[in-house]
């Protein structure tokens, strides 16, 4: 029986790969071609670094690519263990080369701390929600010219003629998208009154979607009662607070949107057609 250390290719330690790496030194750059035991060399390197390539979704001979840089290097022959060394600058590499992929540049790029700070690059379309609805750089400046009151469109200096144009846009887009014109009517005009009562309209959002009262006097649908109010007072979660989904048809009227730019709108446009509360036979509705 022969001992296993015995049976195994002498670079698989270090000194053994430091003696192959001065030998290739000392031959020229050339002999690394036609040497057997460089091919030996370089197939137990794909496969021993195999597992750390798969991890960074790279093939094994990448891992061996840039392994291969690695031993050309003077440092690597002079190391107190050259293995140490070369798994260390493979990882190095791989991690360049992954981070290369995501943010679209080159692994040399890709190394430096200006450049891997950033998160991968992503299409707009990869996210469930769409990017414009939360991350900051789409938000409104909610000190802004849309915000102030001079943007407010009105003909009384209070304001009242825009808020009456505004309600009623509103309920003209929830009839044209398949609610029954009454029952729009009247949830919209409810959740404006408790609007008006409320400190803000998060808080009335909440108030509303609690009033189990209001919504059985309405005869709808919890999905349609939270839909229409998600969509008249906006979206209640603070980190859209700014964008159009938080601030809802009714505050994007008030500050100018013109109707038929809600009509272009597809998930706006979708969402008020989905939950729109059905007649059934006998004049019975269900939500």
């Amino acid at each position: 029986m022969h001992d296993y250390n015995e049976l195994r290719p002498r670079f698989e330690t270090s000194e053994g790969l430091r003696r192959l790496l001065n030998r290739m030194e000392a031959l020229g750059r050339d002999s690394w071609q036609h040497d057997p035991e460089v091919a030996a060399l370089m197939e137990h390197i794909a496969t021993r670094y195999a597992a750390l390539a798969r991890k960074h979704g790279l093939d094994r001979w990448d891992a061996a690519a840039a392994a291969f840089e690695a031993m050309r290097a003077p440092s690597i022959r002079k190391a107190i263990d050259p293995w140490a060394v070369v798994t260390r600058a493979v990882q190095v590499t791989l991690i360049a080369e992954d981070r290369a992929n995501g943010l679209l540049c080159s692994p040399h790029q890709a190394r430096r701390p200006q450049y891997s700070v950033f998160h991968d690059a992503e299409r707009f379309s990869d996210r469930e929600n769409p990017l414009t609805d939360y991350h900051h750089a789409f938000h409104v400046d909610p000190a802004g010219e849309d915000d102030a009151p001079d943007a407010v469109p009105s003909s009384n200096e209070d304001g009242s003629m825009g808020v009456h144009t505004a309600v009623e846009d509103t309920i003209a887009l929830f009839s044209a998208l398949g609610w029954p014109p009454e029952t729009a009517r009247d949830a919209v005009e409810y959740a404006c009154a408790r609007l008006a009562e409320s400190s803000s309209r998060p808080s009335a959002h909440e108030s509303l979607r609690r009033d189990k009262h209001a919504r059985a006097l309405l005869d709808l649908s919890s999905e349609s009662w939270n839909v229409l109010l998600r969509i008249v007072l906006g979206n209640p979660d603070p980190d859209r607070a700014h964008t159009s989904t938080g601030r809802g048809v009714l505050l994007r009227l008030l500050v100018g949107d013109p109707l038929r730019r809600l009509f272009d709108e597809d998930d706006l446009v979708l969402a008020i057609g989905q939950s729109a509360p059905h007649t059934l036979p006998g004049g019975e509705r269900h939500g």
